[in-house]
């Protein structure tokens, strides 16, 4: 079976054409025109791990229930057997609001999570973290980020030794840093590029690696690469003032996105990662 025939058995309707979509680097996308008149956004991935698509799904559906920041509709998804996503597709091209995006980051957040990670367990992102449910912070981000990232990167030669020694130490010591907040309902990899703005000006969030976690961890992430205007932290401010001492911890968050990408690209992501690491201890 084809992606076509999976998407039209799904939707029931006729695929008519099928047009590429660039610029996602895991997955292969399209724009897909039906018989019935309408389009839709379809991606598939030949080798994908399991529960690759539903994964996501649930996390859009999640971010989706909360109500305050537009997320594509799931339409139809499998993980076989044509591993496939199916959402509505969004039309692009707007200037963002940026003050509307961080009102609504922030009312997000306080969605809340029944805990830290992820009821279903289910792992997240590119190296297939885990998610498992803790009670704290600190236990989560220790258990679930930086120890497993330590192996990772030990295994795959990505940091130096010393790094690997220092992140391991950092995560036994994540206590003096945790602020006691309750888990936020997070997109979990806030950056510019998962983010589609429409003509109107909104912000639409896609691809998450959703989980319950520290709400900062979203806000660091979109520091970390750019794309977000200083608007959108204000408006976020405003809506919901962060704890005290939040600026010295924006490095803390981006450990772990520096150290995936370490992993994955290497170069100066590997000298990122460990000044960010030392920093910390």
């Amino acid at each position: 079976m084809t992606l076509a025939d999976a998407v039209a058995a799904a939707l029931g309707a006729p695929v008519v054409s099928m047009d590429v979509v660039r610029g996602g680097d895991v997955a292969a996308a399209y724009r897909v025109t039906l018989g019935d008149g309408r389009v839709v956004f379809a991606k598939t991935h030949p080798t994908a791990p399991p529960g690759f698509f539903t994964t996501e799904a649930s996390g859009l559906r999640w971010l989706r229930a909360a109500g305050v920041l537009p997320v594509p509709e799931v339409l139809a998804v499998a993980d076989e057997p044509v591993p496939m996503l199916v959402l509505e597709l969004i039309a692009v091209g707007g200037r963002p609001d940026e003050a509307a995006f961080g009102r609504a980051l922030a009312a997000l957040h306080d969605a809340g999570a029944s805990s830290f990670g992820r009821t279903d367990r289910r792992t997240t992102g590119s190296r297939g973290l885990p998610n498992e449910p803790t009670s704290t912070w600190a236990a989560f981000y220790a258990s679930n980020r930086l120890l497993p990232l330590a192996r990772l990167a030990r295994d795959g030669r990505a940091l130096l030794s010393p790094s690997i020694v220092a992140l391991e130490r950092l995560a036994g010591s994540l206590e003096r840093f945790d602020d006691g907040a309750p888990p936020a309902r997070l997109h979990g990899d806030l950056w510019a590029g998962n983010r589609l703005v429409d003509p109107s000006g909104a912000s639409w969030l896609i691809d998450p690696a959703a989980h319950g976690g520290h709400r900062e961890f979203d806000l660091a992430m979109m520091r970390l690469f750019g794309g977000f205007a200083p608007a959108a932290f204000a408006a976020y401010e405003e809506a919901h003032p962060l704890s005290p001492g939040w600026a010295d911890r924006v490095e803390l968050h981006q450990i772990a996105p520096l150290v995936v990408h370490a992993i994955k690209f290497g170069g100066s992501y590997v000298g990122a990662a460990a000044r960010a690491i030392d920093r910390y201890t």
